[in-house]
């Protein structure tokens, strides 16, 4: 903003109260763009220029902010400006350029995400997605366990997010949003120098007119202000310089960048401390009870003085257990009866709900005893005080391990959001390119284009590229590549990596959510919140199983009280000092106690969340246990050619005429028509011509310009360079046109497809001029690869667009049998789809561009070399980098999760199977070993501890190959 607008802008702002509030809502009516998000599928994309024309096309309307189309999932994501333009009108926009749209939602979709507090069970969990779904312009609602998150899509034109937290408090849970979807990129600053409410409003305006400004929010108690901002029109210094500049008068502002703490590491700290509190609490009347119910009985004369008359038949000890164990029923516990109140309001039963069962029978009952005692001069009878506070004290220290354990789930997650730096070197520079001036700034305040100064042993701070110097950069942090890698002027480089010697410049092109690794953690975060397909068999088994249990301790207690009544077992299987009834009442409450569905809801959870944590440590993206489900499965891995098996930088090793066309006028036809083609292999030819051309004395890079250019899917290209029809492509494009190709041509492409490489050929008039026989090396890992594969039962098969020959000779070489060649995209997908109704799971290895159709079209879709866009690609597992190896990581951590999975659910499932008969009395009639409810909720807590930890040992998961090799 000019600096006289500014000037211009604070006269009437400093006019009085009323004028501020009058210009401020002018203001926020012009500036404040409601930004809304449209979600939606298109049918017919088969490659990235079909994403880049819808692109484009949407680009150019006003009223939208952003568009960006997946060629992968054939998906386009929208930001829009509503009062500028409709959702209709984009839908048409769309339609016009060629493709179908379909899935369009009628309303508009926002995504926000919420921390949920107090949920204990799977049960818990269902209740708040069911009570989401059921909410009035709630669409989507997916609640996690584990990350204690729901990611919810509504229409805010019906609800809004204040309405989505009411919904989950009403359902017995606490609620705080963590983001809302347009607040990406924030910055938070420190306000000095305000002397009045009015000098907020002052700044807020000012931000507010700043084009690129979301929204702006201020905190008056803590003098903060929040702002959200479009990083590819505004930075963090813009911003703060214009907080500094809307001082006037004798006020004079100043703001300092503000790093609030981490809301989730201070809510897990907090739970963490909140649960050891109460065990602590829970001891500190529970062990005195334990001393005198069991302790001090067996040691007389020590335990005489418990039997101490008070009045009647009450005792000084059952006084003393009552007293100590009301304050953990009902102070300590009080959350087990706030969670089974919400719970059964909702007509529903977790695990709350069973603690409370249990310890209210035990309570209560002795309750009953202590006042027959008291009213009674001869009435003897066992009280279970000590059952209530043993039974909470151990189901807390579970809690708290419990909680202890599942924060290190997201481990590597953490370690991924810590590894950008705190600073970086600003440089400033003249218009020739020389230093003037060197400043370390917060990495919060890097803004797009500046130039970084980045020293050997420093973390790179963003995205960027190098524009001078020459280092070795340790990228294994984010790629899980273990050598330093070459960065050259030209060469992009990753956020959070380490330059290992050289002194190197670089040009910040990515910041804030943009960046690489923000992009990773929103992936992880999105993965560990998605629910996998095996999870379902916890969510079905806990709708029914706390009713069964109940169910079950009722049974249990009718079956041991009314056989003892009747006298169908012997008197001497009572214990001394206890009832019929007693007995039966223990076996009930310690079948309800051992039963708990915790680890059950966990299982699942909690091991994806290691797992992807761990993938996106060494370089491999799984994207939520769906992906991770269907990688286990897989049998057959479909592998594409260019890029993937070989390095993917084509090279011409030969170049020849056919006709009597000048080598300068076959050059330049060449480029014409290869110059729009974003294949490699038609990049290599260019660079090639052109080489050619200055080799054959010409003096100027200038070349005729093409026009009817024509994209040949899998064939080549075609066009007119002045009154020449131009044809570029493979033996198929020649038969396509009727160009006859002649024995001498025949045989130059037989001779070099025997040695794998590629040929193109160019027609000019329908006559074949000329020839490039094209190389791209084989990648060194390939062969390996595919023979480790086989090792692990699955089968190899490679599809490409390059003709029999060259396919034939790349298969042999790395060891693949099965091979498709000359196949376009959509002929790549049809060949997957074959392959999948022989029932055999199917996995696509492709770069992600022209394989997009088949990478949709597999069960499992890897896109390999994506990069520093890793994020924006849709495929179902993304390998950060080029490396074969990865493929075999993806596979084999997905088959160890699911057997890690599979397992847990054997500790879940054990404690309850072996538990329950045990805890019934089974094993009572003929060994005498019952289950107090005590040492029930000790196991109880023990089985949720077990799938925990199994959990976590996924995290010493090292690559298969990679370990086998060294």
């Amino acid at each position: 903003m000019e600096a006289n607008g500014k000037d211009d802008l604070k006269k009437p702002l400093l006019q009085d109260a009323d004028a501020v509030a009058v210009n401020m809502a002018q203001l926020s009516d012009s500036r404040n763009k409601k930004i809304r998000t449209l979600l939606f599928k298109v049918n017919g994309i088969t490659c990235a220029s079909c994403s880049n024309s819808i692109e484009s096309a949407l680009g150019k309307l006003k009223g939208i902010e952003s568009a960006t189309v997946s060629p992968l999932q054939g998906q386009a994501v929208v930001k829009y400006v509503p009062e500028l333009i409709s959702a209709k009108k984009i839908k048409e926009a769309v339609e016009d350029t060629g493709f179908e749209v379909d899935e369009f939602p009628e309303q508009d979709i926002a995504i926000c995400r919420i921390r949920i507090k107090g949920m204990a069970c799977t049960s818990c969990s269902e209740s708040v997605e069911r009570a989401l779904s059921m909410t009035d312009g709630v669409k989507k609602a997916v609640v996690g366990l584990s990350l204690e998150e729901a990611k919810v899509h509504f229409d805010p034109n019906v609800t809004s997010t204040s309405r989505i937290v009411e919904v989950i408090e009403d359902a017995g849970f606490g609620a705080d949003i963590i983001s809302s979807g347009s607040d990406l990129n924030k910055v938070h600053f420190k306000l000095e120098g305000i002397n009045s409410p009015d000098d907020f409003t002052v700044i807020q305006c000012c931000l507010e007119v700043l084009e690129g400004v979301n929204t702006v929010e201020i905190n008056q108690q803590e003098y903060r202000v929040t702002i959200s901002y479009e990083p590819d029109i505004i930075g963090p210094r813009t911003l703060m310089h214009c907080i500094q500049e809307a001082g006037h008068g004798s006020s004079t502002y100043r703001a300092s960048l503000y790093i609030p703490p981490r809301q989730r590491e201070l809510e897990k700290e907090h739970e963490i401390h909140t649960y050891r509190n109460l065990f602590l609490w829970s001891c500190l009347f529970s062990v005195p009870i334990f001393v005198i119910s069991m302790a001090l009985p067996m040691l007389p004369p020590y335990g005489n003085w418990l039997e101490y008359k008070v009045f009647n038949m009450l005792t000084v000890g059952l006084l003393l257990k009552w007293i100590l164990c009301t304050p953990v029923q009902f102070v300590i516990g009080r959350r087990f009866y706030a969670g089974s109140y919400h719970a059964l309001r909702r007509k529903s039963a977790n695990m709350d709900v069973l603690i409370a069962l249990g310890t209210n029978a035990a309570y209560f009952y002795s309750v009953y005893i202590m006042i027959k005692a008291l009213i009674s001069n001869s009435f003897e009878g066992q009280d279970f005080f000590e059952t209530s506070p043993m039974l909470i004290s151990f189901i807390l220290l579970g809690k708290y391990l419990e909680v202890l354990a599942k924060g290190k789930t997201s481990d590597a997650l953490a370690k991924l959001t810590e590894l950008a730096p705190e600073t970086a070197y600003l440089l400033t520079l003249d218009g020739a390119g020389n230093i003037i001036s060197e400043t370390e700034i917060s990495s919060q305040l890097i803004q797009k284009n500046d130039v970084l100064k980045i020293v050997p042993g420093a973390k790179v701070p963003v995205d960027g590229v190098v524009i001078n110097g020459h280092s070795y950069v340790n990228e294994s942090m984010i790629t899980g590549e273990a050598r330093p890698v070459s960065k050259m002027p030209g060469d992009k480089v990753i956020g959070g990596t380490v330059n290992e010697n050289g002194c190197v410049l670089i040009k910040a092109t990515h910041i804030g959510s943009e960046t690489a690794l923000s992009q990773i953690v929103q992936l992880v975060e999105a993965a560990q919140l998605a629910r996998a397909p095996v999870q379902k068999l916890a969510d079905q088994i806990s709708r029914f199983f706390v009713p069964t249990v109940v169910l079950a301790a009722v049974v249990t207690w009718l079956a041991w009280f009314i056989p003892g009544e009747v006298g169908v077992y012997p008197s001497s299987w009572i214990p001394k000092g206890m009832s019929v009834f007693e007995l039966a009442l223990q076996f009930g409450i310690s079948v309800l106690v051992v039963a708990c569905p915790c680890a059950l809801g966990l299982a699942t959870p909690t091991a994806i969340m290691v797992a992807t944590g761990k993938g996106a440590s060494q370089g491999v993206l799984i994207k939520g246990g769906n992906a991770l489900e269907k990688a286990h499965k897989v049998k057959l891995v479909v592998f594409d050619k260019t890029g993937t098996l070989t390095v993917g930088k084509p090279t011409v090793v030969s170049a020849v005429l056919f006709s009597n066309i000048s080598m300068q006028d076959f050059c330049d036809v060449t480029i014409s028509a290869e110059a729009n083609s974003e294949h490699p292999i038609a990049k290599a030819v260019v660079d090639h011509a052109k080489k050619l051309r200055q080799k054959h004395g010409a003096e100027n890079e200038h070349h005729p310009e093409i026009e009817d250019f024509e994209v040949h899917t899998g064939a080549g290209v075609s066009g007119k360079v002045g009154e020449q029809r131009i044809l570029v492509g493979n033996r198929r494009l020649m038969h396509a046109f009727n160009v006859p190709v002649s024995n001498e041509v025949e045989n130059y492409i037989s001779e070099h497809e025997q040695l794998a490489r590629t040929c193109v050929l160019v027609a000019v008039d329908g006559k074949i001029a000329g020839a490039f026989a094209v190389t791209d090396p084989v990648k060194p890992d390939a062969a390996r690869v595919v023979s480790f594969l086989k090792s692990m039962d699955i089968t190899s098969v490679m599809v490409t667009g390059d003709n029999w020959a060259t396919a034939r000779a790349i298969a042999s070489e790395v060891g693949i049998q099965m091979v498709f060649a000359e196949t376009d995209p959509l002929g790549k997908a049809d060949k997957i789809k074959e392959l999948q109704l022989k029932g055999t799971p199917v996995a696509m290895v492709g770069d992600g561009i022209n394989d997009s159709p088949a990478l949709v079209a597999a069960d499992v879709g890897m896109a390999i070399g994506a990069g520093t866009d890793v994020a924006i690609e849709a495929a179902d597992v993304v390998l950060i980098k080029s490396n074969l190896e990865d493929v075999i990581t993806a596979l084999d951590l997905s088959r160890k999760t699911m057997s890690r999975i599979r397992l847990n659910y054997v500790w879940a499932l054990g404690y309850n199977v072996l538990g329950m008969p045990v805890a019934a009395g089974v094993l009572f009639p003929f060994t005498g070993i019952r289950l107090p409810p005590w040492l029930a909720g000790a196991c109880m807590a023990a089985s949720s501890i077990s799938v925990v930890c199994s959990s976590l040992l996924l995290q010493s998961y090292k690559k298969p190959l990679h370990s086998r090799v060294n």
